[in-house]
């Protein structure tokens, strides 16, 4: 049960940042490589808000909404500040994705030496969210950190699939997903919604990073694995496949647990990549691909 726990962890954490990075393509058609930096972002605000709630003796349950709040808000405003240099000034040149990808390069890159500069290379730890106590399941314990993280990434995004599908501006996005022209010729606004998409996907990646500081700690490079699991799944479930996403995210998260567990933590990237060079392989579309061809 333990490898279970573990993988359902890192397939939630990671399946927040690889759906942040599908809703971005699907939708604007711009593979986010400053999905890290975003990453980080979130973790530091929320490093913040726990310095200054410190000072005024916030603590309890107060302490740990704040927490998560102020992570997803601050990877939000970062995706926003990514959308206003790589998104807003080139969605409308040619060769829209490969200078939205150098430029979103180049600001993971800046990003990084920014972090350093600010807040030095040493990591910092976050107040822990759900207690430090374990909870007894089937006979195995997991400690209510995990717990926790894993119940609140599923119900929050379960709350932005919803979300999706029952308001008007989560039509317009489902709209740009299925047909970004299409949905322009029928009057969304591409730039209004990309932002939004940019601004959600960073909340997402937020809350992923404030969930697994929980367990790790915030450092300038801790959004770089995030980042490469999460490009790794997009890939693997299809990119812009939602489903997609979800199942591949289930399936490397266990990989990874089964790794670490059973051989070495160093294997870990060697499994993981080559488990998705299979996928491609035999199925180029990814998971995604496959479940559309079952359904049918």
């Amino acid at each position: 049960m333990d490898v279970v726990f573990s993988a359902l962890l890192l397939a939630s954490m990671y399946g927040l940042v690889a759906i942040g990075i599908s809703f971005t393509w699907a939708s604007i058609g711009m593979l986010n490589l400053a999905q890290g930096f975003i990453f980080t972002a979130g973790g530091y605000t929320a490093f913040l808000f726990a310095e200054i709630a410190s000072t005024y003796g916030l603590e309890g349950v107060a302490l740990s909404v704040g927490l998560i709040v102020a992570g997803m808000l601050g990877s939000a405003v970062a995706g926003l500040a990514v959308g206003a240099v790589a998104f807003l000034p080139l969605q409308d040149r040619d060769n829209f994705r490969t200078r939205s990808l150098i430029a979103t390069l180049a600001i993971s890159l800046i990003g990084t030496q920014v972090w350093l500069i600010f807040f030095g290379p040493q990591n910092k730890p976050l107040p822990p969210i759900f207690g430090t106590g374990r909870t007894e399941i089937a006979g195995s314990g997991i400690g209510n950190g995990q717990l926790g993280a894993i119940v609140v990434a599923v119900l929050m995004l379960g709350a932005v699939i919803l979300w999706m599908r029952s308001s008007r501006a989560g039509l317009q996005m489902r709209a740009m997903m299925m047909n970004p022209l299409g949905a322009a010729v029928v009057g969304v606004s591409v730039r209004t919604t990309g932002m939004r998409v940019l601004a959600i996907s960073g909340a997402l990646t937020g809350l992923a990073s404030v969930l697994l500081a929980q367990t790790f700690f915030v450092s300038p490079t801790s959004g770089v694995q995030p980042l490469t699991v999460g490009l790794i799944i997009s890939l693997a479930g299809g990119l812009g496949s939602i489903p997609g996403t979800v199942a591949a995210a289930g399936l490397l998260g266990l990989a990874e647990a089964l790794t670490a567990r059973y051989l070495q933590q160093s294997l870990v990237p060697f499994v993981l990549f080559g488990i998705v060079v299979l996928i491609l392989i035999f199925r180029p579309r990814g998971l995604g691909g496959l479940l559309e061809d079952v359904r049918e």
